[in-house]
């Protein structure tokens, strides 16, 4: 049994970064940012224990390992492939209480919990939304926005996590790193 398993709620932000976010193409360097903490207030202070934290790139090539759907970099593919990662951890190590996924991006909230509908990255979002629905089938599960760029301690680690790895540079370790620095 997953050490989380007795948690009473994970929180895990998640965030999306892409460079020059215009014109994108498949070949547009996106990234996404996950961050898990047991224990949050959601006040934005920090508060919880971080028990883990990872990033990834916006996958593309559909012959690649990890491609979900995404077409192009851009903004909203590494944010929802950010709701993927927050999903995918879900069901790997998550344990079983309830999750909350928060994140600044209402476009991909409301599209991964299916609250809206697709008219664009359509693959991408049914994938996500098939993570979705198979965790919530095993667990409590929602989500929430969270105010980009306002000084929200985990929401900002995210964004770090994310442009960091959009940058092909490893993130500044948490025990150094401030709020708001990218």
């Amino acid at each position: 049994m997953s050490p989380l398993a007795d948690s009473p709620e994970l929180t895990l932000y998640v965030d999306g970064s892409c460079l020059g976010n215009q014109n994108v193409d498949a070949s547009t360097p996106a990234s996404w940012g996950l961050v898990v903490v047991v224990g949050d207030s959601g006040l934005g202070k920090g508060s919880g224990e971080l028990t883990h934290e990872e990033a990834g790139p916006v996958v593309t090539s559909p012959n690649s390992p990890g491609h979900i759907g995404a077409e192009v970099g851009s903004n909203n593919t590494a944010e929802l492939s950010g709701f993927a990662a927050a999903l995918r951890w879900l069901l790997m190590e998550g344990g079983d209480g309830a999750a909350m996924i928060r994140a600044d991006s209402t476009y991909a909230g409301n599209l991964a919990s299916g609250v809206w509908k697709a008219k664009a990255n359509r693959e991408l979002v049914a994938n996500v939304q098939a993570l979705w629905d198979e965790v919530a089938a095993l667990r409590p599960l929602s989500w929430s926005h969270v105010k980009a760029h306002r000084g929200h301690r985990w929401n900002e680690r995210a964004d770090h996590l994310a442009a960091r790895h959009a940058l092909g540079e490893s993130p500044v370790p948490l025990t150094f790193w401030k709020p708001g620095q990218r």
